[in-house]
């Protein structure tokens, strides 16, 4: 009797624990596609973060000096130029994806 019991719950733990690996075709597709998706907004998002690095340190140059005053207004248009294109470009994606609400920031509510 002992052994029946150990055998069910040897059986329930490999069922649940196999329960990820046995998703069908369409689950593991959706699942890649999301980590498509997630790989491309964190890539978004750590060029937005290095635009406003190089943003900030143009105006720390304009203002030391290092930068004239015609040098740093074509250095920084051009780089709010692409920070702007690279903002369009998270706004695209978080409007595409069916995980749209992870942008939010806490206490934020989305628009309808």
């Amino acid at each position: 009797m002992a052994y029946v019991i150990i055998l069910v719950l040897l059986v329930a733990v490999v069922v649940i624990v196999t329960a990820p690996l046995r998703g069908g075709p369409a689950d593991r597709t959706e699942r890649q596609e999301d980590e498509v998706q997630s790989m491309k907004r964190i890539d978004l998002e750590a060029a937005r973060d290095a635009k406003y690095r190089e943003i900030r340190d143009a105006e720390l140059d304009h203002e030391t000096g290092k930068l004239s005053d015609q040098d740093y207004a074509a250095i920084d248009s051009t780089l709010r130029a692409e920070a702007i294109d690279l903002l369009h470009q998270l706004d695209e994606l978080a409007d595409a994806g069916p995980g749209s609400s992870e942008g939010t920031a806490p206490g934020e509510v989305e628009a309808p």
